[in-house]
């Protein structure tokens, strides 16, 4: 009974959580265009370098750090959301979550190595990487029975559906 009924707080968690999983898939490869176009592949390699003679510690250091000043950004945002400024407050939340994804991915993939020879972080790696694919498993039935019902394809309730929509929206067109 009470698994039922948190069926769609879990469903939404898994939602968002794929939205920031698919974010950072695809802001990933943005960023390393970027690297590619702008000297940040010397950067990084200055980087990685730097990271090689660190501590798993002072590397865990170094993959949180770069993500504090976006902090104020985000709440720039949310001062522009308080005071009604919809746009510039979305505008603004969006650029902070699109750069601080691609600064994590980029600090991410540079610190990787020596952040995993720390127990803690490996477990909380594999962890994130299990819920992953647990999101991914919950959420995909649900995504293909929603493009069912978009394309109108198979049979039963989903083309049914359909019909029922494209019906509606007939008559709520003649009716202008």
């Amino acid at each position: 009974m009470l698994r039922r009924l948190l069926q769609p707080f879990w469903v939404l968690l898994a939602i968002i959580f794929l939205i920031e999983a698919w974010l950072w898939d695809h802001l990933e490869p943005i960023v390393a265009r970027v690297v590619a176009l702008i000297p940040l592949r010397a950067f990084k390699q200055w980087l990685a370098d730097r990271v090689d003679s660190l501590s798993p510690a002072m590397t865990l250091i170094v993959f949180i750090v770069p993500v504090i000043p976006l902090f104020p950004l985000k709440l720039v945002g949310l001062w522009l959301l308080a005071h009604e400024h919809w746009l510039s407050a979305i505008g603004t939340l969006l650029f902070a979550k699109f750069l601080g994804v691609g600064v994590t991915a980029f600090i991410f993939d540079v610190t990787r190595p020596k952040l995993l020879e720390m127990r803690w972080f490996e477990a909380l790696y594999d962890f994130v990487l299990r819920m992953r694919a647990k999101a991914v498993a919950l959420i995909d039935p649900i995504k293909l029975r929603i493009l069912e019902i978009l394309r109108g394809s198979g049979n039963g309730w989903s083309a049914r559906t359909l019909r029922l929509i494209a019906r509606f929206r007939r008559s709520v067109q003649q009716a202008r």
